[in-house]
């Protein structure tokens, strides 16, 4: 199982096919099911473990569009006859800060999670998509090192494409759904779990780089964080290739 996970596994080029959805039409928790509301269900969850599944882990990603920092990717594991889930949990982005926070701990003793990460500078090395397959693979290998049977999970990718397969070695069961994070409560526990550390992250190198905003823009790409770039250049945390530098009018 480790093998199929490693972190040191070669990951593909940037902007690897996409395989063929796994989640049509015989998922039985498919595309009949109603737009999401902001209020998240385990719905889709029990139709999986309806048709036979042990667990299901939701998967969802942090700081793909931003320009500094790592990407980071949560993974959540909900097992067969879970019928609750904290109160007030939702999709990371329709939470405050505030909230986000309040509820990490909650999400942490509902169950078990755990996020990987990807840095700038991978990012800038191989390129976003196989960046979020890499940080994905990371969450589920420290999942399995904490007794989650993870190759006998139905795994709910937030989103259309399937970023994860193409880094495995070996398949894992993954479905793809749009809008998981805010429909699937595994998701959205994924989501909370990713941005609250992820925001912890990039807080810390506040503190040290505090010219660029990272406390309030969290590496995005904000106006102030601009105009750090411009007074202070960039750091070890920028992604270079994604940070876009007035031209020299004299270089």
């Amino acid at each position: 199982m480790s093998s199929e996970l490693d972190p040191a596994a070669a990951a593909p080029a940037e902007n690897p096919a996409a395989p063929s959805d796994p989640a049509a039409p015989s998922d039985p928790a498919a595309s009949s099911a109603p737009a999401p509301s902001k209020d998240p269900t385990l719905e889709a969850e029990a139709a999986y473990f309806a048709a036979g599944a042990e667990l299901v882990i939701g998967v969802d990603e942090v700081g793909r569009g931003a320009i500094a920092g790592p990407v980071a990717v949560g993974a959540y594991a909900v097992y067969a006859g879970t019928t609750e889930f904290p109160s007030g949990l939702r999709d990371s982005k329709l939470l405050s800060e505030k909230r986000r926070d309040a509820l990490y701990p909650l999400v942490r003793e509902w169950g078990r999670g755990a996020v990987g990460f990807a840095s700038a500078e991978e990012i800038d090395a191989r390129g976003i998509t196989a960046m979020l397959g890499a940080a994905a693979r990371r969450a589920l290998l420290a999942l399995h090192e904490t007794g989650v049977p993870v190759d006998r999970a139905v795994i709910i990718l937030d989103g259309s494409h399937d970023w994860l397969s193409p880094v495995l070695k070996q398949p894992l069961d993954v479905r793809t759904r749009v809008g998981a994070d805010r429909a699937c409560a595994s998701v959205a526990a994924a989501s909370v779990l990713a941005k609250v550390e992820r925001d912890v992250l990039m807080r810390d190198a506040h503190e040290e780089h505090p010219e660029y905003g990272w406390a309030s823009n969290k590496g995005y790409g904000a106006k102030a964080h601009y105009a750090g770039i411009a007074a202070a250049g960039l750091t070890e945390l920028h992604r270079t290739t994604w940070v876009k530098l007035p031209r020299d009018p004299l270089g």
